[in-house]
């Protein structure tokens, strides 16, 4: 394992997709960054979708990172909201994917356990819990970015472990890992 490596974390959404940046130096986490892109002046869905795929390559391209841990959808009442959600988590990791990083995948579940010990934590409390493991000044108005660096976070507490999630090395390892959901 490298003694130095960056995470980006994301929380896709089409309203705001919430990003967080930790540095792993000597496996002690450092804070980067954490921001989000809000998408709720924009009514076209495919333009959302284009400036999420943009934001993504752009994080990529400042901050390096060595691997990407995202939000998995989580399976609600509303079909249409989890086809949008899916759509974007989907261009956040094409992004990543076309830059050769690996990607991870969490549920939301995993992610509140790795920062909370508890998998129904409530946003607040995940972002209380980042701001004191992190030593963060102070809190986002918004929690979608503590989401996305709680993924970063996740996947720092789940590094080495066997069974971490889904992993994805690049557009190989996605196509054979998803077969049955591929048209041939």
């Amino acid at each position: 394992m490298n003694s130095e490596k960056i995470i980006l974390g994301i929380d896709p959404g089409t309203t705001i997709m919430g990003f967080g940046l930790i540095k792993v130096v000597k496996k002690q986490m450092h804070f980067m960054q954490l921001n989000e892109l809000i998408l709720t002046k924009y009514d076209d869905h495919y333009l959302k979708l284009k400036l999420i795929f943009e934001r993504t390559i752009e994080l990529i391209d400042t901050h390096n990172p060595d691997e990407i841990a995202i939000e998995a959808p989580f399976f609600g009442k509303n079909v249409q909201s989890m086809l949008k959600l899916g759509r974007a988590q989907g261009v956040a990791m094409a992004a990543g994917l076309s830059r050769q990083i690996p990607i991870t995948e969490y549920s939301p579940k995993k992610i509140k356990m790795a920062i909370t010990g508890n998998g129904n934590a409530s946003k607040e409390q995940v972002a209380k819990m980042l701001q004191s493991l992190l030593q963060l000044k102070q809190l986002p108005k918004n929690l979608d970015s503590t989401d996305g660096l709680a993924a970063a976070v996740c996947h720092f507490y789940n590094s080495g472990k066997t069974e971490i999630g889904k992993s994805y090395t690049g557009w190989t390892a996605f196509v054979k890992q998803n077969e049955g959901r591929i048209d041939k």
